[in-house]
C-alpha cells in the first residue's frame, strides 16, 4: 500500500509540475468601467485554466497611446468598438480576434439616496448652488463620449457647461461623486448596481439607450499575444457562459454568443 501511495504522489506531483509548466501569465488593458467583473472573472479563468491575468485599469483612449507605443499589453479588453478596431487598422491587433464582450449601460447617479429622480427629470432642472456634475472625459473615455450625447440630446449641455468636473475616466468619475466632490455624474451602472438590480447607495436614472450610441465594449489580441496561449484563452473564456453570467450579473448587456 505505501509503495502504491508513493506511486500516486510521484504522479500527482508530476501533473501538477506539467500544469505548472504550461501555466502562463498574459498582461491585459481592462477599461476602467469593467474593473468589477474583470475581478472576478480574473480569479474564475486563473482557477480553471492555471493562466494568470495581470490586469491594468484605465482609459480606454490612454490605453490606445499606450500600446501604439510599445506598452506591453497582450489583450485589450475596451470600453467602445472603436478602439480596437483602430488597433486592427493598425496592425497592432488581430482581426478575428475582435468581439463585444459587454454592452456598457449609463447611469446618472449621485451619492446622496433622494438627489437623483428615477426618470432624469433632475438633469433637466437648473443646478443647485454649488453643485457639479462629473462625466469622464469624452476624448479618452467612451462612457465620457455618451454622457456628452445624453446632455446634446437633452437640451441642457448649456444648463451644465460650467458646472462640469472632467475624470481621466470612468473610475475617477465615480470617485468625484462618492466622495461628494460632485452632486451627481455620469457613471457606469456597472460601478452603482447592487445584487438585486438596485442602486447599492445612492439614487440614479438608468439613462434611456436611445438617448446615446451604443457602448459597445470589444476585446482583441493584441499582436504582442499571438504567441502566448494564456492571452488566447482568456479571450475564449471570455466568450463562456461562467464569464458571461458575471458580466451580466454586473449590469452590462449582452452580445450574441
Amino acid at each position: 500500500m505505501r509503495r502504491i501511495e508513493r506511486r500516486l504522489l510521484i504522479a500527482s506531483a508530476l501533473l501538477a509540475a506539467v500544469a505548472l509548466a504550461r501555466a502562463a501569465e498574459v498582461r491585459v488593458a481592462v477599461a476602467s468601467n469593467f474593473a468589477a467583473p474583470m475581478k472576478a472573472i480574473a480569479a474564475q479563468f486563473e482557477q480553471a485554466t492555471g493562466h494568470h491575468a495581470r490586469v491594468s485599469l484605465g482609459a480606454t483612449g490612454a490605453f490606445y497611446a499606450q500600446i501604439r507605443h510599445g506598452a506591453p499589453f497582450e489583450v485589450l479588453l475596451a470600453a467602445d468598438a472603436a478602439t480596437p478596431a483602430r488597433l486592427v487598422a493598425d496592425g497592432a491587433a488581430d482581426a478575428g480576434s475582435r468581439f463585444t464582450y459587454a454592452v456598457g449601460r449609463l447611469v446618472l447617479w449621485s451619492a446622496r439616496a433622494d438627489r437623483v429622480d428615477a426618470q432624469g427629470a433632475t438633469l433637466r432642472a437648473p443646478p443647485r448652488a454649488g453643485e457639479r456634475l462629473a462625466i469622464a472625459n469624452p476624448r479618452l473615455a467612451p462612457y465620457g463620449a455618451a454622457a456628452e450625447q445624453v446632455l446634446e440630446r437633452q437640451g441642457v449641455a448649456a444648463l451644465w457647461r460650467d458646472r462640469r468636473v472632467q475624470g481621466e475616466n470612468i473610475a475617477q468619475t465615480h470617485q468625484f461623486v462618492a466622495s461628494g466632490n460632485a452632486a451627481l455624474g455620469f457613471v457606469a451602472l456597472a460601478q452603482v448596481v447592487a445584487p438585486d438590480g438596485g442602486f447599492a447607495s445612492g439614487s440614479g436614472w438608468r439613462v434611456p439607450e436611445s438617448l446615446h450610441d451604443p457602448i459597445r465594449q470589444d476585446a482583441v489580441l493584441l499582436a504582442r499575444g499571438r504567441a502566448n496561449p494564456a492571452a488566447a484563452a482568456l479571450l475564449q473564456y471570455l466568450r463562456s457562459d461562467a464569464a458571461r453570467r458575471v458580466i451580466a450579473a454586473h449590469g452590462y448587456g449582452l452580445a450574441a454568443p
